[in-house]
C-alpha cells in the first residue's frame, strides 16, 4: 500500500518504540521538576510526540532521506535537575529561548560548515560507539530472561537465513507473544482519554534564561546534533545539516508553550531505519522515517494511554529487539571506520572515547569521542607532513 513495506513498519515502530522506552522516564522526571501537573505532563508528551513525528514528516518526505528527530534525551536530564524550584513559566521561557538560538544557527549555517570537517571514518566510529551499547544489551538482557532472549535469538538467526530483511519482525512478533507465554508483562493501569493541549504563558527571568536555555542549546547541538549528523552521513547520506536544525528550531518554538522543551536529529532511532533491514533499497528507507513519523503523532495524541503501553513491555524484550535491529548498523559503522588505514587510529580512538562514556560539562561522550577523534586525525596528518619538510 502505496509502497509501504512490512519492513518500513517494523522499523518505524521499533524506532518509536526504542523512543520513548529509553528516554521517557527522564522526561516526566524534568516535568515533575518543574512542579507539572498530570495534565501539563500528558500537554507535554502531546506536545512531544507531535513535535517530532511532524518534523520527521516535513524532512523524509521533502529530501526523500530517513531523517528522524527526537527530544534531547541529554537535555530532559538537564532539566530534571536545572528545573527544581523553577516556575513553569519560566521554564517555557528557557526553552524558547533554546528554539530561537536552534532557528538562528541552521539559519546561518555555521554549524553545516563545522560538521563537514568530520571526516566520514571518524563519523562511523563515532555511530559505532554510540550504538555498541544496544548490541552489549542483547546479552546483558539474556542475563535477565534467558528464555525470552534465547528465542529471540533464535528467530533473528533463523529469520537471517530464511526472511532477509524480515528477520526482525519475526523477531518483534517473536518477543511479544514469549513475552506474554513467561507472564513478562507489567501490571499497570492504562489511562484511556486523548491528551488536550495545556499553553503555558511564559515568562522570561534572565538567571533561568542563562542557567537553563542556554545550557539547554549546548546540550541538544553537542550531544544531539552532531550524532545525528554524524549518524545519517554513516549511513551513506548527506543530510540538510541547517535545513534540519532550522526546522527543529522553528517547532521547538511553536510546541514550547505546550511542553515542547527541544527537538533535534535524532542518532539511536534514525539508526534502526538506516540499515537494509528498514530497506534493501537506499532510496526508500525514508519511508520506514515516514512511518515513525506517524507513530509520534499517534502516540502524541494518545497521550498517557499509549506511553502508558510502552512502559508495560519487559525490559528485556525492548533491549533485545533494539540490539538485533542495530546490529547491522554496528557492523556497517565499524567496518566504515576502520576501512581507511590512514585514519584507523583516529577512527578507533574517537569510537574508543565514545563506548568510555566520558563526560565533561554536561555534555556526553559523542561529543568528546569526534572532537578528541578529529584532533588527533588531524595531529597525524600534520606531523608527518611537518617531517618531510
Amino acid at each position: 500500500m502505496f509502497g509501504f513495506k512490512l519492513s518500513h513498519l517494523t522499523a518505524g515502530f521499533i524506532s518509536v518504540l526504542v523512543g520513548y522506552s529509553a528516554g521517557g522516564a527522564i522526561v516526566f522526571q524534568a516535568a515533575e521538576a518543574a512542579g507539572a501537573s498530570q495534565a501539563e505532563i500528558n500537554s507535554w508528551m502531546l506536545a512531544l510526540g507531535l513535535g517530532m513525528g511532524i518534523t520527521g514528516l516535513i524532512l523524509s518526505l521533502y529530501y526523500k532521506i530517513p531523517i528522524l528527530t527526537a527530544w534531547s534525551t541529554p537535555g530532559a536530564a538537564l532539566l530534571a535537575v536545572s528545573l527544581v524550584g523553577v516556575p513553569m513559566n519560566q521554564a517555557v521561557g528557557a526553552f524558547l529561548l533554546c528554539g530561537l538560538l536552534l532557528t538562528i544557527t541552521g539559519l546561518t549555517g555555521w554549524f553545516e560548515k563545522i560538521a563537514k570537517f568530520v571526516p566520514l571514518p571518524l563519523a562511523s566510529a563515532m555511530l559505532a560507539g554510540v550504538l555498541f551499547q544496544f548490541g552489549v544489551g542483547i546479552f546483558q538482557s539474556l542475563e535477565q530472561e534467558v528464555a525470552l532472549v534465547t528465542s529471540m535469538g533464535i528467530a533473528y538467526l533463523l529469520g537471517k537465513i530464511f526472511l532477509g530483511r524480515y528477520a526482525v519482525p519475526m523477531v518483534l512478533l517473536v518477543g511479544i507473544i514469549m513475552s506474554g507465554v513467561l507472564g513478562l508483562y507489567r501490571p499497570q493501569e492504562i489511562e484511556l482519554a486523548i491528551a488536550v493541549p495545556v499553553f503555558i504563558m511564559p515568562e522570561f527571568n534572565f538567571s533561568i534564561l542563562l542557567s537553563v536555555g542556554v545550557p539547554l542549546y549546548i546540550v541538544t547541538m553537542t550531544s544531539q546534533n552532531m550524532p545525528g549528523v554524524a549518524t545519517l552521513r554513516a549511513g551513506g547520506y548527506e543530510p540538510p545539516i541547517s535545513a534540519s536544525v532550522t526546522v527543529t528550531g522553528i517547532m521547538t518554538l511553536l510546541f514550547a508553550p505546550f511542553g515542547g522543551y527541544t527537538f533535534n536529529l535524532a542518532a539511536i532511532t534514525a539508526a534502526i531505519c538506516l540499515g537494509d533491514d528498514a530497506d534493501e533499497n537506499k532510496q526508500t528507507r525514508y519511508k520506514a522515517a515516514v512511518v515513525a513519523g506517524v507513530f509520534y503523532m499517534v502516540v502524541g495524541l494518545m497521550g498517557a494511554t499509549v506511553v502508558s503501553l510502552f512502559f508495560i513491555a519487559p525490559k528485556a524484550l525492548i533491549l533485545a529487539i533494539a540490539g538485533m535491529a542495530l546490529l547491522g548498523t554496528i557492523g556497517n559503522a565499524l567496518v566504515g571506520a576502520l576501512a581507511d588505514v590512514k585514519q584507523r587510529e583516529a577512527a578507533l580512538i574517537t569510537f574508543l572515547v565514545t563506548v568510555s562514556g566520558l563526560s565533561f560539562f554536561g555534555i556526553g561522550a559523542a561529543f568528546w569521542g569526534l572532537l578528541i577523534g578529529v584532533l588527533a586525525n588531524l595531529l597525524m596528518k600534520w606531523l608527518p607532513a611537518k617531517n618531510q619538510r
